[in-house]
């Protein structure tokens, strides 16, 4: 019998430990109790164990498990923070039903946590590996990821002779290959402050911003209109935030805006400052009383990793044999820490189990699909790291 416990009971011990995102929810633990726990789990089943920390109480978790030599380098990823309970009952109690395990963080991303942790514990076991397999499990993804940021930083020396990643993150056991990025940026418009009966001494910071709300809505109606990518759609923009004025009866002064836009592959950062720097230099060029900037604050890349890539092969392959039929190939709107491991040079793709819930206040993953996941990276770990 293994020595190791089964993967449901791992979930749920994995689970049971609150590893709330103190950024998302103040005064949360982080993510200390749950590293210790996957620490101390990577130990005894016999990988090598690093903690990288770039602020205190906020750890992330690396384990290698070395190869003989002479195969390749193979990475799997899972995050180990989640959002804030919401109006969660028993939150951190694991509940099981009809094959589902309830619970915070279950589906995102806990289930494919176990089915990492799970898979490494028996590869540790059985006929060493060729290539090193590493696993990576990280804080702050739910947030800023600082984590896979700081474990790529202290994996850059080796960070070339990793020929392929998985992240774990919930896919409903299908390989995503792409998925979108994003871009934050804060308008700002400057006015005048008057009285309300004054309309010739004030300016409203808030109407002039009105006009950029308009060019960026005409921006998002021509991102539609340009060609679709075949797993992601098309780009995207929204207004997220405003503020601006301080009273009914005074003219604002200051308006700011901050909106999201979603980028495809081959969308860059210069490109999307250059879309928004011309909405407002439009409108200093219709407007001389117009005053008004624009920042792009946050970055993130999108993810496009062919499909003839060896690590794609090697997972269709796996999940063909332990599913009993091929998994589709598909895109992610949302973001991941893979587009992180890509822009590093490690050709990245995305393979979770299945559930529902994730950030809501009813949040359950598939037991048997974790199961799955797991069989499946054992299978792709023995093929690739060979």
């Amino acid at each position: 019998m293994s020595p190791y416990p089964g993967v449901a009971d791992l979930l749920a011990r994995l689970v049971a430990i609150d590893s709330r995102n103190p950024v998302l929810a103040p005064g949360a633990p982080g993510e200390a109790a749950i590293a210790t726990a996957v620490a101390d789990f990577l130990s005894a089943a016999g990988l090598e164990v690093a903690w990288v920390a770039p602020q205190p109480d906020r750890p992330s978790v690396v384990g290698r498990l070395r190869g003989t030599g002479g195969g390749l380098a193979l990475l799997l990823n899972g995050h180990l923070d989640t959002v804030g309970f919401g109006g969660m009952a028993d939150p951190t109690t694991p509940r099981t039903e009809n094959g589902r395990l309830y619970g915070r963080g279950a589906y995102d991303m806990k289930g494919g946590l176990a089915a990492i942790l799970h898979a490494a514990a028996a590869l540790g076991q059985g006929p060493r590996l060729r290539g090193d397999l590493i696993v990576t499990a990280v804080a702050d993804e739910e947030h800023g990821s600082l984590g896979t940021e700081a474990v790529l930083a202290h994996l850059r020396p080796q960070a070339a002779a990793i020929s392929g990643a998985i992240v774990t993150e919930p896919t409903d056991l299908q390989i995503c290959v792409a998925h979108k990025g994003f871009a934050w940026a804060t308008f700002t418009t400057q006015g005048r402050a008057a009285h309300g009966s004054r309309r010739a001494d004030g300016i409203d910071a808030i109407a002039h911003m009105g006009r950029v709300l308009v060019a960026l809505e005409r921006l998002d109606a021509a991102l539609q209109e340009r060609l679709a990518h075949p797993l992601l759609g098309h780009s995207s923009l929204h207004a997220s935030l405003i503020a601006g004025g301080t009273e009914l009866s005074t003219y604002p002064a200051h308006c700011e805006l901050q909106v999201e836009r979603r980028t495809l592959p081959g969308e860059t950062p210069a490109a999307v400052t250059a879309e928004f720097a011309a909405i407002v230099d439009a409108q200093h060029a219709a407007d001389p009383h117009f005053d008004g900037t624009v920042t792009v604050t946050f970055t993130r890349p999108p993810l496009e990793t062919p499909v003839d890539s060896p690590i794609v092969q090697a997972l269709t392959a796996a999940a063909t044999s332990t599913l009993g039929t091929a998994p589709p190939l598909v895109g992610a709107t949302f973001w991941m820490d893979a587009a992180l491991l890509g822009a590093a040079g490690i050709p990245s793709i995305a393979f979770g189990p299945r559930g529902a819930g994730l950030h809501s206040d009813d949040e359950w993953v598939d037991l048997a699909s974790v199961a799955a996941c797991a069989a499946t990276l054992v299978m792709t770990a023995r093929a690739f790291c060979a």
